[in-house]
């Protein structure tokens, strides 16, 4: 089936579901396969739970008409939602980076939503499958579409770009993350910055962070906007970051003296397309983080500040040295394992724990198979090892920093503090 005759069925309901637990009536099933799985053993399934029609690449699977037969079914995904992009005439703003990318798409959308009808990025599907997606999720209210882009080798920012056809693009920041998939710091710049090439080849926008002076170097032929610094001013950062702006107080939810940029950047797109200032401050003041991203959680004897949907050798850093700067007596900090790091993991994981020592924190416990192999006193090869420890040594009266990659699910320790 040719695109153009699929888009006339997507067009029917303008949903799109690739995961059977959650069929809606009326969608179009892809049946998307991995290495450990074949989606295409769901198609039966997807019909009777409400898809009116299912793409499927392996004929064996075929129902009937509601079955569609393509080559490829994420190709086909992936083709439909450039399709798609290109019937839109709304703003598209693309956002990758290293750090904050969440955080920040998340900034941008609430501030965005105050003044128009907005579709982002839902949660972190920001993958070549979570891209087309959210493509595919843009409906006729529509008015700016916000993708989150991630990646972790070269050549995948070029390929989503290619997918979201973006009108605006920010990059985040450059740091220590995914460095086996890139191979290296500047295999980061490298790849994170064909989202630059996209830009500049197809004579587009880029919002960029004038006190970043690689970003600065590297779109000085493009088209850009330069974030508004000058009309917002940190005043207050233990533990929620306060700011002035435009003679305005902004309380936010926010902590981390990292996060100020990730708000200027939502302030400067906002201001660029002509959200008014209460608006502004209303949606930063709301704006609360979720999914174990920079939350505060207070248990009965303690504080957690619970960072542990990600983390990298640069993000660690920048937390430990923002939590360094509490002014509570009892610092306790809790770091796990930063994956995908290839051969730099060793010499990354010990510099952290350097750091830490230099840092001075009332306490620290390291945990995972790359922290066990450093110089840590209090290193702890799983998480159930450090939970014994929690139980039989409660910690008391403390803050606490929680921080690791998504993979050591760390957030299980919350439950063991109280």
């Amino acid at each position: 089936m040719k695109i153009e005759a699929l888009y006339t069925l997507y067009k029917q309901s303008y949903l799109v579901d690739t995961d059977t637990r959650n069929i809606r009536k009326g969608s179009i099933f892809f049946a998307l396969s991995g290495e450990r799985f074949n989606g295409n053993m769901f198609a039966s399934e997807a019909l009777e739970k409400g898809a009116k029609y299912c793409i499927i690449d392996d004929e064996a699977y075929y129902e009937n008409e509601h079955t569609i037969l393509v080559d490829n079914s994420l190709k086909t995904l992936q083709e439909l939602a450039n399709f798609h992009r290109n019937q839109l005439t709304i703003p598209i703003i693309a956002l990758t980076g290293s750090n904050g990318k969440t955080t920040t798409k998340e900034l941008i959308n609430a501030v965005l939503s105050k003044e128009y009808q907005t579709t982002a990025t839902q949660g972190n599907l920001n993958n070549h499958i979570g891209v087309p997606l959210t493509l595919l999720s843009i409906n006729d209210q529509t008015e700016i579409g916000i993708i989150e882009m991630g990646a972790n080798h070269q050549k995948e920012i070029e390929f989503l770009s290619s997918i979201a056809e973006p009108d605006y693009g920010y990059i985040t920041n450059f740091g220590k993350a995914h460095l086996e998939g890139f191979g290296g710091v500047e295999g980061v710049i490298k790849g994170k910055s064909e989202l630059y090439q996209y830009l500049q080849k197809n004579e587009k926008v880029a919002f960029v962070n004038s006190m970043d002076g690689k970003q600065m170097e590297l779109t000085q032929n493009i088209n850009r906007i330069l974030l508004n610094h000058q009309t917002t001013k940190l005043t207050t950062t233990d533990p929620f970051l306060r700011l002035e702006y435009h003679g305005f107080t902004i309380k936010t939810n926010l902590v981390g003296e990292y996060n100020f940029i990730n708000i200027i950047a939502a302030i400067s797109i906002g201001e660029h397309f002509k959200v008014a200032k209460q608006h502004i401050i209303k949606a930063i003041e709301n704006y609360t983080p979720k999914n174990n991203r920079s939350q505060i959680v207070n248990t009965t004897h303690n504080k957690i500040l619970l960072d542990a949907y990600n983390a990298n050798p640069s993000s660690v850093e920048l937390a430990l040295l923002n939590f360094h700067k509490s002014k509570h007596p009892n610092k306790v900090i809790i770091l796990g394992d930063m994956f995908e790091l290839g051969t730099d993991a060793e010499k990354e994981h010990q510099s952290i724990v350097d750091l830490s020592s230099q840092l001075g924190f009332t306490e620290a416990f390291f945990v995972g198979e790359n922290f066990y192999k450093t110089s840590a006193e209090n290193k702890f090869m799983s998480i159930d090892k450090l939970i014994t420890v929690l139980k039989s040594s409660p910690l008391k009266d403390s803050f606490i920093l929680i921080k690791g990659s998504r993979g050591m699910t760390l957030e299980k320790l919350v439950e063991f503090i109280n």
